[in-house]
């Protein structure tokens, strides 16, 4: 059954990035991470979604204090279960325990254009047994639908995320080319012919923008539920 979405690295590990950023919550790690295969709620068939897995988990290792598992550890468990996605909430957690994980990062695409100019659409979750109040479960119409993460302070439910995110990245727009600047500037934008249009010419590149994209909102925007404003307010 499907229901929602959220991210993860090929060859996973605990070393840094080599364009590792800041962008840790303090409510989020240190921790160790699984990414699930990714969902595809696009209607496209034009991306595999066990590459966009892989470009998610090796963005996923950019977050400091985050030991990104290998994708291909997640297939494992899965394969043994007779399945190659993750199915619930309650599927994630067993997927998760099963892994020795403490989170799993489970994404959907729901939209995509692979055409210039390019649109993705990710919607993600992060499930895990970290402590922190947490929302109740996602329709993923609905949040795919919505323009900004789901509100804060819904009341705790068993097998719901710890972290949520959705969102689209229109390349026709403004704040977005803005958004693809900055990431290329961190990155290798200078280095690529294109220079930071790398990133919107390149399928593979947009997606892995985009996957990063997600994540940053999910670490620094995503936490639900009624956690406290500051660490200090916990004691």
């Amino acid at each position: 059954m499907l229901f929602f979405a959220v991210c993860a690295v090929s060859g996973g590990c605990a070393s840094r990035h080599p364009f590792s950023v800041d962008i840790r919550n303090p409510w989020l790690g240190p921790m160790r991470v699984a990414v699930a295969p990714a969902l595809n709620y696009s209607g496209s068939a034009d991306f595999d979604p066990f590459a966009v897995a892989d470009l998610m988990a090796s963005e996923l290792a950019a977050v400091q204090g985050f030991e990104v598992l290998p994708v291909s550890r997640t297939l494992a468990v899965l394969s043994r279960q007779g399945t190659a996605f993750v199915e619930s909430p309650a599927h994630a957690q067993e997927v998760r325990e099963a892994l020795g994980a403490d989170a799993i990062l489970v994404f959907a695409i729901t939209e995509y254009n692979p055409y210039e100019p390019p649109v993705v659409g990710i919607t993600a979750q992060l499930y895990g047994g970290k402590p922190g109040a947490q929302v109740a479960g996602i329709d993923p119409v609905r949040i795919a639908r919505s323009a900004a993460p789901v509100s804060r302070g819904v009341a705790r439910t068993a097998n719901v995320p710890l972290a949520q995110v959705a969102s689209v990245r229109n390349a026709a727009h403004d704040p977005v080319i803005r958004e693809v600047q900055d990431y290329a500037r961190a990155r290798d934008g200078g280095e690529s012919p294109y220079g930071w249009r790398k990133y919107v010419v390149s399928q593979q590149s947009y997606l892995r923008f985009c996957c990063h994209a997600a994540i940053k909102e999910l670490v620094q925007c995503g936490v639900v539920g009624n956690l406290p404003e500051t660490p200090e307010q916990t004691g």
